[in-house]
């Protein structure tokens, strides 16, 4: 038997062949023997055991425990695991998981498999389940969790605090930090930390502490915009609300850390020129890998097309002046490279809310000096190294040496200018047209701008060699 993933784990590795014979001769000490770890670090060992033993393991611990180690389970092996359980089984420990968790492993199932498990719920928790699968899991709904802490605004300090230790003592485990009051018909009203309803004065009612000005969202809000609020308002958990301000949920930090590494994954994809990958890596099938890299891949080959559509439109003057072709190169480079440094700044900046539509002109001004003055440094360098590797006999350039220099050194001020304006603009064309800013890919925007590099290094050259070489 092999392990499911071959992953470096050396935790795992190191007490994977305990825990088997243990599962063997005496499963009922899993738990007794495992009670101190992490459900992380035994979601570790789950993974680097055989498929086979996976469900056996989980059998072997307490619900509450399987529930919490299935929670960090890769999303993939959790799948399976519920699948081949019993209904009955699968409820039982999917019963223990947090509200948003367990949503969000039902909604990996197939539809009857998730029904299955539903019915088996108590009322309580399959009403509340159904309700939290009722949004879209990239939005505020589907990543808040229904355990939070709430009390009424015209309570007293200690009866208060007797409400939070109820809930604590009931099995509420998430957002236990964060106090929200509401008045008699659910709406939000004020909050305030639980270090401050501890320092709270006894006697006094919880209203005169808590904060009247909250930040909260719409269930139907994407997940970007949840995110980058939490990171503007430095907040550990962000409450949900509907249209008449009743408390729906709260979305806490740990979920907010989760999307924004799945955004930072996603737009790192993009920006290498192919479509976002849905699943890990080294969980991509070959077919899955080839289709979200070929069609990208295809649009930037057939792009280049043009690319050599104008050098063979320029190739009597290659022939006539064989040296221009050494500059060719460097033309292209330092467009699409100044045009992929401005798209990665203009995307992350409308990622983090930096930037929006309405800005673009700001952008240009921005950009179209910087293009300038980056070409001009650039171009100068390239023209005196044609002077002076001509001055050094490195290269005989003959007494056209100066009309090279000028003709590289203009194109290079303009292409790199060009690169700029349109590598800043094109995530605002891409936003304006309803699609991800992020597609505006470094390969992409190169591969725009060189068509325009080539046709503008001839067009300049020509100029300063016509009736000369050209």
């Amino acid at each position: 038997m092999t392990p499911r993933y071959d992953k470096d784990r050396p935790l795992a590795a190191l007490i994977v062949p305990d825990l088997l014979e243990l599962l063997d001769e005496h499963p009922e000490s899993i738990g007794p023997q495992t009670e101190e770890m992490h459900p992380a670090d035994l979601a570790d060992v789950a993974e680097a055991m055989p498929e086979d033993a996976v469900r056996a393991f989980l059998a072997a611990l307490p619900r509450e425990r399987a529930a919490e180690v299935l929670e960090y389970l890769d999303e993939e092996l959790r799948t399976q695991v519920l699948e081949e359980l019993p209904a009955d089984e699968a409820a039982e420990i999917v019963a223990e998981m947090d509200p948003d968790e367990r949503a969000d492993a039902l909604e990996e199932l197939d539809e009857e498999t998730a029904d299955e498990i539903l019915q088996e719920l108590e009322p309580a928790e399959k009403a509340e389940t159904e309700r939290l699968l009722q949004y879209d899991p990239y939005t505020a709904g589907g990543l808040m969790t229904t355990e939070f802490v709430s009390v009424l605004e015209t309570l007293t300090v200690e009866e208060s605090l007797r409400g939070v230790r109820a809930m604590a003592r009931g099995g509420r485990r998430e957002a236990m930090y964060t106090i929200y009051t509401v008045d008699d018909a659910g709406r939000l009203r004020g909050v305030l930390s639980l270090r401050e309803l501890l320092a709270a004065p006894e006697g006094s009612r919880i209203s005169e502490h808590a904060w009247t000005e909250v930040v909260s969202v719409a269930p139907d809000m994407p997940q970007e915009e949840v995110s980058q609020i939490t990171s503007n308002y430095d907040l550990v958990a962000l409450p949900v609300v509907d249209v008449h301000k009743r408390l729906l949920g709260v979305v806490t930090v740990d979920d907010v850390i989760d999307v924004i590494q799945e955004e930072q994954t996603e737009d790192a994809q993009k920006f290498g020129g192919m479509e976002a990958l849905e699943e890990p890596y080294m969980q991509v099938s070959l077919w899955q890998n080839v289709r979200k890299r070929g069609g990208w891949l295809a649009i930037l080959a057939i792009s280049e097309f043009f690319t050599a559509s104008v050098m063979a439109r320029y190739e009597h003057s290659l022939n006539e002046a064989v040296f221009l072709s050494q500059f060719i190169p460097l033309v292209m480079s330092s467009g699409g490279n100044s045009g992929s440094q401005a798209t990665s700044l203009i995307i992350r900046a409308m990622a983090l809310g930096e930037v929006r539509l309405s800005d673009w002109w700001r952008i240009v001004l921005r950009e179209l000096p910087a293009g300038l003055i980056l070409g001009l440094i650039i171009g100068v360098i390239a023209m005196i190294r044609i002077v002076a590797w001509n001055m050094l006999g490195l290269y005989d350039y003959g007494v056209h040496s100066g009309s090279i220099a000028m003709a590289v050194g203009v194109t290079l001020v303009a292409v790199v200018t060009i690169g700029s304006l349109s590598g800043s603009m094109l995530p605002f064309v891409l936003r304006r047209l309803g699609f991800d800013p992020a597609s505006a890919s470094a390969p992409f925007v190169a591969t725009i701008v060189d068509v325009s590099a080539i046709s503008l290094y001839f067009s300049v050259a020509y100029f300063f060699l016509a009736g000369t070489l050209l």
